[in-house]
């Protein structure tokens, strides 16, 4: 049986011991922020806006605590990007709130392996999230500038699986293809051909359809043999999808 004063020395030892791990996880908290001042933000975006909701993929919250979401959006706005809303970028488009970003990428269901392809580059923060997650990551943005500005961005911060150009999203990149997931971050009245002919068996292709200025149907394809499987996700908004498919 331990005496009394051994009781109160281990007791104090124990105290010790907690206060000195607690000054040392505040120190390594410290360190990280003044290597990354958004860390903290980053990691409150992830608990509260997607792990509070219905984002359960462990692979795609790990990549949302590692993408610098600040560094794809306009100086101006560097405090807000970790906020619940969508962020403009330029030329009259805009980086989608940060659960819509999730939960389309959470709807690929990837594993890996896959390759790829996103039509609506953007900014580049969704083909950075991708990156994290799939083998290779085709994207393509109908507007040039943005497609140079996102292709600078991803190759300075390390994405070497990431393949940036400027062209016709409704096209896809036949190339390329076929692609195990498809993306298409701006909104279509209905699905583009090409890009159905582009998605590989068994692939998932996840869309907002419906019209433009108007909330339109997240929705998922599932390419089989016997043709498309088709499920809705629910309500968004996107800009619409421009180019080519305005002519059908």
């Amino acid at each position: 049986m331990l005496s009394i004063k051994k009781f109160v020395l281990y007791k104090f030892l124990a105290v010790v011991l907690a206060a000195l791990c607690a000054a040392g996880c505040k120190e390594k908290m410290k360190r990280e922020e003044r290597h990354d001042p958004y860390q903290t933000a980053r990691e409150q975006m992830v608990r509260v806006q997607l792990e509070a909701r219905d984002i359960t993929d462990e692979r795609v919250l790990a990549a949302f605590r590692k993408v610098p979401r600040h560094a794809f959006v306009p100086d101006s706005y560097q405090t807000s990007a970790y906020g619940d809303f969508p962020l403009p970028i330029g030329e009259d488009q805009t980086i989608s709130q940060p659960y819509m970003v999730a939960l389309m990428t959470q709807l690929l269901e990837l594993k890996g392996t896959e390759k790829v392809l996103e039509v609506g580059t953007g900014s580049g923060y969704q083909a950075a999230i991708l990156g994290e997650l799939a083998a290779e990551v085709y994207t393509i943005e109908l507007l040039s500038g943005l497609a140079e500005t996102a292709e600078k961005r991803l190759d300075s911060l390390g994405y070497k699986n990431v393949h940036v150009k400027a062209g016709d999203g409704y096209l896809g990149w036949p190339e390329a293809a076929p692609f195990e997931g498809i993306i298409i971050t701006c909104a279509p009245e209905k699905l583009p051909q090409p890009l159905v002919e582009q998605l590989a068996i068994g692939g998932r292709l996840v869309v907002p359809i419906g019209p433009q200025h108007r909330a339109q149907t997240l929705t998922i394809y599932t390419k089989q043999d016997t043709g498309l499987a088709k499920r809705y996700e629910g309500g968004c908004y996107f800009v619409p999808m421009r180019g080519l498919v305005e002519e059908e």
